[in-house]
């Protein structure tokens, strides 16, 4: 019977960093994934796989209507099928990528249904019906989360989809319902639309993107809408059905007053969030709790209710993103280790990875009002940036929110072209205490989209230069 120091369930971000810190920390560790491949659902039907064709529908989308402004002329003929190859191709990199991790760092991996018989023990159900006892002294569960159904519609991830199979659609859909607002939503939305798709977003809440910036989440939208999105807000999906090919979306205001309507669909994403996945891991039988919402509880050390049981990522409280779950699985390893593992929860990115792109790091204006927080805020628009003007690329801003009394940075959101990369700069400065003096007064290239996030700075602490 192997035994080993740790052992994970789930090789997601979260899982897969925390094996390879481990083993690099000097640990002997075993892994246990029920995909054929590792990476969980951020690599192999989340981050990843979207992220490719969110990138070729915009490229797609800009040489049909964008270079024309730039003296282009070209006529591009979609071929979804080699767009769609290049995603699985990219996926299929980045999963080889840490299945050879494991091997470099010398972590055995079970391909197989993990189940903790108890303390110490894990069992693996492999496909072929063999069952291994693994033990260990900490088992980690890094189980990630799944899809939220919608109550009342029938899931077959071909008509009817989720985020999986709204990545895998053999043509295009003439109408796509997006049943929920926000990120997943909004980008599989947008991948749709770009390449041809008359989107309609149907939201429970009177705004999208919900829990960014208010202001953030408004002038996203009025983008949206410039390009063609139909959003019917505080209204909830009560049913779909099928009726002469068509589906038919019946939708009724979210407050149970007024009437309903129905809408035509070819396809419906139900993308109403994701919620923990425990099941099948036996934490009932074994006694570890969970909270009212299903995740695992745990102490700011990992820990559960139960010893040598630890949990991590989107099976436990907090925002379900995979640098998250990165961040704890490296700081996990680093507290079993016996080291200072550390995980700043007001310093998390949060990035929508549309075009614009939105990004946020920190608190928003309604975060800090609430808390009677004393503020300053500083905003400039990319329409007064000289870069953004020569790439056509002028929709959009940045805002920095700092304290009033101490100037030190306390949230930025932007919209912007290149926001997923411009956030880093105002985490690093968060991370470290930094006021927006210390931004403004930091010397940026020209021309750049992040001369912006400077100016905003400027604005902040005193006055912007270019507005």
């Amino acid at each position: 019977m192997p035994s080993y120091d740790l052992a994970i369930i789930g090789t997601g971000p979260g899982g897969y960093v925390c094996a390879i810190r481990a083993a690099q920390l000097g640990m002997n560790v075993v892994v246990v994934e029920k995909r054929a491949a590792h990476g969980g659902t951020c690599l192999n039907v989340g981050c990843i796989p979207s992220k490719a064709l969110l990138h070729t529908s915009e490229m797609f989308h800009e040489a049909a209507h964008g270079f024309g402004a730039f003296g282009i002329k070209v006529k591009p003929e979609l071929d979804l099928a080699a767009m769609l190859a290049h995603k699985d191709a990219t996926v299929k990199a980045n999963t080889d990528g840490v299945e050879y991790l494991f091997k470099k760092n010398k972590i055995k991996a079970f391909h197989g249904t993990g189940r903790i018989a108890a303390p110490g023990k894990v069992e693996v159900a492999t496909e072929d019906g063999k069952t291994e006892i693994v033990e260990a002294k900490a088992v980690v569960i890094a189980t990630g989360s799944e899809s939220t159904p919608l109550p009342g519609v029938e899931i077959d991830e071909k008509r009817v989809v989720t985020s999986t199979g709204a990545l895998e659609l053999p043509s295009v859909p003439e109408r796509l319902v997006v049943v929920g607002a926000g990120v997943i939503g909004l980008e599989m939305g947008s991948v749709w639309q770009r390449l041809g798709s008359n989107v309609t977003v149907v939201e429970f809440l009177d705004r999208i993107l919900p829990g960014m910036d208010n202001e953030v989440a408004k002038q996203s939208q009025r983008i949206f809408q410039k390009q063609g999105f139909d959003f019917r807000l505080g209204s909830k999906v009560t049913g779909v059905s099928e009726e002469g090919g068509a589906l038919k979306v019946a939708v009724a205001p979210a407050s149970g007053e007024g009437d309903g309507e129905t809408i035509d669909a070819d396809i419906v994403l139900v993308a109403i969030g994701r919620r923990p996945y425990t099941e099948g891991l036996g934490l009932a039988e074994i006694g570890v709790a969970l909270d009212d919402r299903g995740r695992v509880k745990t102490d700011a050390h990992y820990r559960t209710n139960v010893d040598g049981i630890y949990a991590i990522g989107d099976a436990i409280a907090g925002p379900m993103l995979a640098h998250k779950a990165e961040d704890e699985g490296s700081a996990l390893a680093e507290i079993l280790a016996g080291q200072a593992g550390h995980v700043n929860y007001e310093v998390i990115p949060n990035v929508v990875y549309t075009m614009p792109e939105i990004a946020s790091v920190g608190r928003g204006e309604e975060e800090l009002k609430a808390a009677d927080v004393a503020y300053n805020v500083g905003k400039f628009p990319f329409t007064a940036n000289g870069r953004a003007r020569a790439i056509n690329q002028t929709d959009g801003f940045v805002k920095v929110l700092a304290d009033k009394a101490s100037d030190r940075v306390l949230g930025v959101h932007m919209v912007g072209a290149g926001a997923s990369e411009m956030i880093q700069e105002a985490a690093v400065l968060m991370e470290f205490g930094g006021a927006a003096e210390d931004l403004a007064r930091t010397c940026h290239a020209h021309p750049t989209m992040s001369e912006a996030v400077r100016e905003a700075a400027m604005a902040a602490w005193f006055k912007p230069i270019h507005m």
